[in-house]
């Protein structure tokens, strides 16, 4: 592997991984947004919160065996196309209950991303570069709580529209570059293989 597809590689992990970071935090400053828009309560409106952060939480144990069993590239690839199918559907939600079953599905897809992404650079990286690839991954996956409420604020003061939760569409672009990055950049030789 030369030097430069290393480096597409790290783009290609770490994108994806800082848009799913940056979804922690990003509904935090839209729920007063989301309370008038849907007629929730604030108990109400943080379930997008908490289903979100549950299903991620469920998801990162098993990312491992389940990265086994499909192979890390189809099950990232499928990690990052649910996570961005799920943002879509996020922004469209007319009813607190479809946005919550929406943001469950987000993080499912969403909590595959950092495990992955962390295996995938350790396998593209050679073990005397191992602190510049997790220097790189650690500055995306601290870059997104950062970044998450102002662009969350922004979003909502913004692009918000009655009945839509406008915070999750930033996630469809970013998600579709990420796919065709991993499509294409990433060798299916690199992943592991069971003996």
């Amino acid at each position: 592997m030369n030097k430069f597809s290393k480096w597409i590689i790290a783009l290609a992990v770490v994108v994806p991984t800082l848009l799913e970071v940056i979804d922690t935090s990003v509904v935090n400053v839209s729920l007063g947004h989301i309370r008038g828009s849907l007629s929730a309560g604030i108990d109400e409106a943080t379930w997008t919160i908490t289903a979100y952060l549950v299903s991620n939480a469920i998801i990162i144990p098993l990312t491992g065996w389940l990265s086994r069993v499909f192979g890390r590239k189809r099950y990232l690839l499928f990690s990052v196309v649910l996570f961005t199918v799920s943002s879509f559907l996020c922004g469209s939600a007319t009813t607190l209950s479809a946005l919550i079953i929406f943001r469950i599905i987000q993080g499912i897809g969403g909590g595959a991303l950092q495990p992955i992404s962390q295996a995938i650079l350790f396998e593209a990286f050679p073990p005397e570069e191992y602190g510049m690839a997790m220097a790189v991954f650690g500055v995306g996956v601290m870059f997104g709580p950062i970044v998450g409420p102002v662009l969350g604020g922004w979003i909502t003061d913004n692009w918000s529209c009655v009945g839509n939760n406008q915070s999750d569409t930033k996630n469809n672009n970013g998600g579709s570059v990420g796919k065709k990055f991993k499509i294409q950049f990433l060798p299916e030789i690199i992943f592991y293989k069971p003996s």
